[in-house]
């Protein structure tokens, strides 16, 4: 599989079409982060809809092949990286690192000093995808294994960890 680099491919903003394809396929996209059950009830309408100029998209052909959907937090001017998706077989290619760098680029442009994203303890892909692109883990609490957490943050049980990453001048 190439990889991919920002410059040679085509970023878009996500339509409602491409949300619809994305719930149909989400087990593509999230298979190796555990029972696609667990990250579907995460894919909110509203972040294409309400945030559709922070919502973006890959497409190989007419086919999604990854997806963010982010926003800029106004109480506190971080970009804020909600979900981001790439299907089982480009995985690996540097399409998730090339959505970061455009949603860090949008999020820069409105004045945003940090980006955050939040991951489950189990989620170890994605844990190891943060730390490989420059993001800290951040939690009040320690789980067993060592790891940084906010205990309930989703609610009772769901505990995340939050990744940090100051956003470097352009």
């Amino acid at each position: 599989m190439p990889r991919y680099h920002p410059r040679s491919m085509r970023i878009e903003h996500a339509t409602h079409d491409d949300f619809l394809e994305i719930l149909r396929d989400v087990a593509d996209f999230w298979s190796s982060s555990g029972p696609p059950t667990r990250t579907l009830p995460y894919h909110y309408p509203f972040l294409v809809h309400e945030f559709a100029d922070t919502a973006f998209v890959v497409r190989e052909g007419d086919v999604v092949i990854a997806y963010l959907f982010g926003f800029v937090a106004t109480a506190e001017l971080v970009g804020y990286i909600h979900l981001v998706g790439v299907r089982a077989a480009y995985q690996g290619t540097g399409l998730g690192r090339a959505l970061y760098e455009h949603f860090a680029a949008v999020a820069r442009e409105r004045g945003c000093t940090h980006l955050r994203a939040v991951t489950a303890p189990f989620n170890t892909d994605s844990q190891a995808f943060h730390a490989a692109i420059g993001f800290e883990a951040t939690g009040p609490s320690q789980t067993p294994a060592g790891l940084p957490i906010y205990p309930e943050y989703h609610g009772p049980g769901e505990d995340v960890i939050i990744f940090s990453k100051p956003l470097a001048e352009a």
